[in-house]
């Protein structure tokens, strides 16, 4: 068998968050500069049509990147659900804030994550599952990744991994 070949996409994002379990500053609201990539392999490459002797086209990459990552979370917050207190901060007034929050609640478990800008001050949020960590992010963006990135290659790519830095020296990855 031969060695796969290997190729990656970068974007960035702007995003703000809080783990509120940390023990430190982490705990407190803050944003990060998010760089992610995303490496997907092949065996062999296209042997036809406009992905010839290609993995992937780094143009569908990207595309699928900013549908899953930037149009999500790009500019806004990035929330775990558990984090009542901080989302409440969030929810809009005038509105049955018990009412708003299980509504982000029954989005989050039916599609992994709600994005709103139904929020206090028009923010956009993103509310997920877990600890908005950076270790918990590559996760959520693999697995949101993964099938998009076998259906633009028709199958003869898999998204091997996905690399969240948090900070230019601090990064996290999760993969196969």
């Amino acid at each position: 068998m031969s060695a796969p070949y290997r190729i990656s996409r970068r974007i960035e994002i702007d995003a703000g968050h809080r783990i509120m379990t940390h023990g430190s500053k982490c705990r407190h609201v803050h944003g990060h500069r998010y760089g992610i990539e995303a490496v997907c392999e092949a065996v062999d490459l296209h042997h036809d049509g406009e992905q010839t002797d290609m993995v992937l086209d780094f143009g569908f990459l990207k595309e699928e990147m900013l549908k899953a990552i930037d149009e999500p979370c790009d500019h806004g917050f990035i929330a775990a659900l558990a984090d009542v207190e901080l989302l409440t901060m969030f929810a809009p007034t005038g509105n049955d804030t018990a009412e708003w929050l299980a509504d982000l609640e029954a989005q989050v478990r039916e599609k992994g994550e709600a994005t709103t800008t139904r929020t206090q001050l028009m923010t956009k949020l993103t509310v997920v599952p877990f600890q908005p960590t950076a270790e918990c992010l590559a996760r959520h963006w693999f697995v949101k990744l993964a099938e998009p990135v076998k259906q633009r290659s028709g199958g003869a790519a898999r998204l091997l991994l996905v690399r969240v830095f948090e900070t230019p020296n601090c990064a996290a990855e999760y993969g196969e």
